[in-house]
Formats: structure tokens, sequence, C-alpha cells
């Protein structure tokens, strides 16, 4: 007689872990839990879940690239560097999902939401402070979180993966500022001309330094990819709510407007200019 169409395939998961086991569904399944009876608030807490487990690999490959840019290793730093930017074109696309969603539709639920805000996302606050983004003001929300304010602390008071590049640049010979080098790191990074000229001389003898020509790359691909991010969130609030303020009393539109307008690493902008 023939076998079925589970021929081979093991199918007794009385003792064996299964793929649902692995990845612990269970679990998983169980943590969209609406508040209301609305069609669209799952959809709302769907997206916001699926960006924080995103956004936990982002950190998690962060950390590495810091790593390698701190012991000279580029090449390592790149693949860390290439996959974040895979990563936020997922985060990019979350929000082409979550603009299905009418102001109607998020009206119905939004009482249910109460203080929460999701300019309270204590991952994404660690990207932006690991990206150079930095303001201690940002992490008054999680100070009731022990252990969540002590990795915003950390991520507050180490070097950027900017100043990490930078630093990289003087070990290789590049003269990078002083006042750059020694700048306080808790502080958000202004431009200085004195760097604008080592990216300069970096694009226009590529050839010779090849890898810190990729490096810049790499970091404007990054910045690009994290300023789409910013302009799809925005223009998607604005789609749902307009110009009221979000929940837990951000500005909404209005602060993720002034943030397109802030740069992780300017110079490898300005730079364009002068090429």
């Amino acid at each position: 007689m023939a076998n079925g169409p589970t021929e081979g395939i093991h199918t007794d998961f009385t003792k064996d872990m299964s793929y649902g086991d692995y990845l612990q569904l269970d679990t998983l399944l169980s943590a969209q839990q609406p508040l209301t009876q609305e069609h669209d608030e799952l959809l709302f807490i769907t997206i916001h879940q699926v960006m924080e487990l995103w956004l936990k690999l982002l950190n998690r490959e962060l950390d590495t690239a810091l790593a390698h840019l701190r012991a000279d290793e580029l090449q390592p730093a790149f693949k860390c560097t290439a996959r974040i930017n895979r990563i936020q074109e997922q985060l990019i696309q979350a929000w082409t999902v979550l603009s299905t969603m009418t102001p109607s539709d998020y009206l119905s639920f939004r009482p249910a939401l109460g203080q929460s805000s999701g300019f309270q996302s204590w991952q994404y606050r660690l990207v932006e402070f690991k990206l150079g983004a930095k303001d201690e003001l940002k992490m008054a929300p999680h100070r009731h979180r022990g252990d969540i304010a002590d990795q915003l602390e950390a991520a507050y008071r180490a070097p950027s993966l900017y100043d990490e590049a930078l630093r990289l640049l003087a070990r290789r010979g590049y003269a990078v500022p002083e006042e750059v080098l020694a700048r306080d790191v808790t502080q958000p990074y202004t431009a200085h001309s004195g760097v604008e000229a080592v990216w300069e001389d970096i694009y226009r003898h590529s050839g010779e330094h090849f890898d810190l020509y990729e490096l810049a790359e790499e970091l404007v691909d990054l910045e690009d990819a994290f300023q789409q991010w910013r302009f799809r969130h925005m223009k998607t609030v604005e789609r749902i709510i307009g110009m009221r303020r979000g929940t837990g009393g951000s500005t909404g539109v209005t602060y993720l407007r002034k943030a397109l307008e802030r740069y992780f690493f300017p110079e490898l902008w300005s730079v364009r200019g002068n090429l």
C-alpha cells in the first residue's frame, strides 16, 4: 500500500521538539491581547510587536558592528551594517501595512491606549543612542524599570557608531580633530569642518583605502534607510491622526518632521557638495 503525504516526515512530537516548540509560538501568539473588540486593534498591536522584534535584532547587530569597529575589523562590521539595512527595509514596509488603517479605524480603539505611545519604545531609544542621537530626557519614561534604565544609561554614555568610526580613522593616521575625538559623547554630535576634510580625502583617493571609502558608504546607506523609516512613520501618523497630539503627550507629526532634519553622520552628506 502506498504511503500518504506524510511519508518520511516526522509526525510524533510527544517527546521531540516541534517547530512550534522551538519558536515558542504559544507564547508569541498569545501576546496579542486587544483591549477592545475593534477589528483594527489587532493590526495595531501586531505591527508594533513585529517592529520591536526587528529592533531587538537591529540592536544586536549594532552592538556587534561597534565591537568590530573598535577592533579595526571593517569587513565583519560591514556584514552587520548590511544586515541592519535589510532589517530597516522590513521596518519601512511595516508602516505601509499600518497605513491601511483609516482615522476612524484608529479612533475607535485609541482611548484604550491610555498614556502608552511608540515614543516610549526603549529599544528604539537604544538604536538612536547608538547612532548618536543622545538625549538624557528620553530616558525618563524608563526610570521605573531598572534593567531597561541601565541599558539606556550605558548606551547614552558610550561612544556612538560614528564616534567609533572617527576614532578608527584617527588610528589609521587621518587628522581627525582632537576636540572631536575627546568630545563629550553624551551630547549630540556637531558637524566639524576638519572631519569633512578627512572624508573628502577618503572619497578623492578611494582606490588607496577602499575599505574606508566603503565604511563611508555603509554609514550613508544606514542613515538613508533610517531617514526613510522616519519619513514613513511621519506620513503614516499624519495619514491616520493628522496634526493631533499623540498618545502619551507627544506632539506627533510636528516632532516627527523635526526629526527628519537631524543627521547622525552630517559630514558624510555635506562632503558630497565638495567632490
